[in-house]
């Protein structure tokens, strides 16, 4: 029998399921597209197949080839070097692994022909590890000055110590250890001592190394990506060879330095030259310029050339470079460099402050840097910051107070006088050194502090100090009367002149017109 009320409750229910169904489906479809978007979104990422197959050696016989021709070239070429010698000659293992230990630290960011001298002398001061622990930090400043990378010295003396009281004098035996154990030593240190030291089979990444590989395979992305470091050191650790692990790495930076070098490379004398893609494309290029232009001369001519091998990888390629072949460049193309950050700029004034001293000879005030930071331990003249827009009187003042709180004294401004300007150059910093001078009054005695020193002429240049203050003394010397005394009678104009004009720049020419510090303690002739 037919119910009016539950045939209506019925169809309600008939009606919220098919609402029920609707909002159902709804949801399903929109996962469905955010499902289908994801995809899309990851199909447009490129995979490291993709582009492995054109940068990285794919061939067993290829790795062969490179091998066989770098080594043959570096057999016959290589220069004979005091820490190659070394490495080949000593059969101490722990004497070995230090003695590489100090050249690769030595070498980094600075030429071969600079380190010769420096290596020398450190090996012969101290040949063991023992021997530099037992060393000041200021007996390892005042070996390493003029070097420049401070912090890499005391590195080395801070790791000695380490050896010495933490390891037992035995140097680490592997590259893990040698990377783990050791303060400054990177990735690469670790395997460039590892396997010219030790024979341990790992390849090794440093400028040269990274521009021979760009251009061997191509790689013209940042190469300071992630992406390309991975890339380098995955194919320097396919290449190197398992029996010299030494030779090899030392080969390719050996070429890098040499042949592959960053600017005017000698490519037509290049060893591996078969291999490289960079030399490949800069033929093809020039081939089909020269066959457009003779088309142009003579329609008969066929203008077809070969076409040039490229990566071939769908969408973006991480070890392609982004930016258009620039024709002038040729193989210099690989590897592009990201701008440099521009360094910070400061201006320091300091005072070359002079006394009496024992005997004939003048005595110069120096004061020691902190323990930790740029140029740390080193002996700098007194100096202090320049405020930026203020007068020469300010300066003045502000040098004398600085000086004042070294010597515990008080020190009248007026007899400053003003010697001319130093530029230094460091990594991260252009520095102008603004340099006055003064004489000591004779009446007055400084308090005695560790962090200050007078020295002489003498012992100045054999104190460890940078090659900024070598800088200034050598200008201070350029403006000095002959006969001794103090600096000429120039004092400084005023920044505010009346012309409006700054007062003229003294440059550091570093030429022949300056006389070395050593001019002035040859003995004079007699007739």
């Amino acid at each position: 029998m037919f119910h009016p009320i539950k045939w209506r409750e019925c169809i309600l229910g008939l009606r919220s399921a098919m609402q029920k169904g609707k909002k159902v489906a709804v949801e399903n479809t929109e996962t469905v597209k955010r499902i289908k978007r994801k995809v899309t979104h990851v199909k447009e990422e490129p995979t490291e197949a993709e582009s492995s197959v054109y940068h990285f050696f794919q061939c067993p016989e290829d790795i062969g080839s490179f091998r066989s021709q770098l080594l043959r070239w570096y057999e016959q070429t290589k220069r004979e070097l005091p820490w190659r010698t070394l490495a080949m000659t000593e059969q101490d293992i722990d004497v070995r692994t230090y003695a590489v230990w100090v050249s690769e630290i030595m070498l980094q960011q600075t030429q071969v022909a600079t380190v010769i001298d420096y290596y020398n002398r450190w090996m012969k001061k101290w040949p063991t590890v023992e021997k530099l622990s037992e060393a000041t930090l200021e007996e390892v400043n005042q070996i390493w000055a003029g070097l420049g990378y401070y912090s890499r010295g005391r590195r080395l003396h801070e790791g000695s110590q380490k050896v010495v009281s933490e390891l037992g004098g035995e140097m680490p035996r592997t590259t893990e250890k040698l990377l783990k154990q050791l303060p400054g030593v990177g990735r690469y240190t670790a395997g460039a001592i590892g396997s010219i030291a030790l024979g341990q089979v790992t390849g090794v990444v440093d400028g040269n190394v990274i521009r021979v590989l760009c251009r061997v395979r191509a790689i013209g992305a940042d190469s300071t990506s992630p992406a390309v470091t991975e890339a380098l050191w995955k194919m320097a650790d396919t290449l190197v060879d398992p029996q010299r692990p030494g030779d090899f790495n030392q080969a390719m930076m050996e070429l890098g330095a040499r042949v592959c070098t960053p600017k005017s490379p000698l490519c037509n004398t290049c060893p591996v030259q078969s291999h490289c893609h960079a030399f490949k494309k800069v033929l093809v290029k020039q081939e089909k310029e020269s066959r457009r232009l003779q088309s142009k001369l003579d329609p008969a001519v066929n203008g077809s050339v070969p076409d040039i091998e490229n990566c071939g990888t769908t969408g973006t390629c991480k070890l392609c470079s982004s930016e258009p072949w620039d024709s002038q460049l040729g193989v210099q193309n690989y590897p592009r460099k990201p701008a440099k950050k521009a360094a910070r700029v400061e201006r320091t004034l300091v005072c070359v402050l002079e006394r009496d001293g024992a005997g004939d000879e003048r005595e110069y005030l120096l004061t020691q840097r902190p323990s930790k930071g740029l140029l740390a331990g080193m002996w700098e003249l007194p100096g202090v910051l320049e405020e930026e827009g203020g007068s020469e009187m300010k300066r003045k003042k502000a040098l004398c107070t600085e000086m004042g709180k070294i010597l515990g004294v008080p020190l009248d401004k007026e007899p400053l006088e003003f010697v001319g300007e130093v530029v230094h150059i460091f990594s991260h910093i252009h520095q102008t050194y603004v340099v006055y001078s003064m004489v000591f009054p004779a009446h007055k005695n400084g308090k005695e502090k560790p962090t200050i020193r007078w020295l002489t002429r003498s012992a100045l240049q054999e104190a460890a100090v940078s090659t900024g203050v070598k800088k200034i003394m050598k200008l201070y010397d350029s403006m000095k009367i002959p006969k001794g005394g103090n600096a000429k009678d120039k004092k400084r104009k005023s920044s505010e002149s009346k012309d409006g004009k700054k007062p003229k720049k003294v440059k550091d020419s570093g030429g022949a017109k300056q006389l070395s510090l050593t001019k002035f303690f040859s003995p004079s002739k007699t007739n």
